[in-house]
């Protein structure tokens, strides 16, 4: 059977109709590869400008701590000077005192040969679930009791093809993300 000319027509139409959907769709994506590269080149700047901030800032930081110790020598000479255990100034009191006495383990092996029982803690062996293992079981046996099998959910997600990725046919996947959970239950 022969199509006639209206129907080339309509047959003409809708593919225009089709490809015109196409290329709107390609464009929204388009635009938010824009998007994203905006957001990626904001954060970028704010990084570089809170680097040089920061580095001003430790800079300047540095000569004030330098200021500060030049002065806490002169206090701690002024009390060793008085030979006293404090003194009690308008703005402060300056205070000399003993620290305690620390202990710090040179070799673990000799001490361990040695050491009494009251000198040691013992951390019992730590057992928590393995959740791939867990997966792996209940595919061919049934579910253990504790365990909660959530079903996996349809979600949408959108790649994009970034300019050094279009070389060789890799796309990044952005979008939509399922919520991590950071409970112990097992999803299939």
């Amino acid at each position: 059977m022969e199509m006639n000319f209206l129907d080339e027509l309509l047959q003409e139409v809708e593919q225009k109709e089709f490809e015109r959907d196409e290329a709107y769709f390609d464009l929204l994506l388009l635009q938010i590869k824009q998007i994203n590269n905006q957001i990626s080149y904001n954060f970028s700047q704010a990084e570089k400008e809170c680097s040089m901030i920061n580095n001003f800032v430790l800079q300047k930081n540095a000569q004030l701590q330098e200021k500060v110790k030049w002065l806490e020598l002169k206090l701690e000479g002024f009390i060793r000077e008085r030979g006293v255990k404090s003194i009690p100034l308008t703005n402060g009191t300056l205070k000399m005192h003993k620290k305690p006495d620390r202990v710090e383990v040179d070799d673990v092996d000799l001490f361990l040969k040695k050491a009494k029982p009251e000198m040691l803690t013992i951390i019992p062996e730590q057992v928590k679930p393995d959740l791939n293992k867990i997966k792996t079981y209940i595919k061919t046996k049934p579910v253990p009791p504790g365990i909660k099998v959530i079903e996996g959910k349809e979600e949408f997600s959108y790649k994009l093809r970034e300019e050094s990725e279009e070389e060789n046919g890799r796309t990044k996947e952005t979008g939509v993300r399922a919520e991590q959970n950071s409970k112990l239950r097992v999803v299939i």
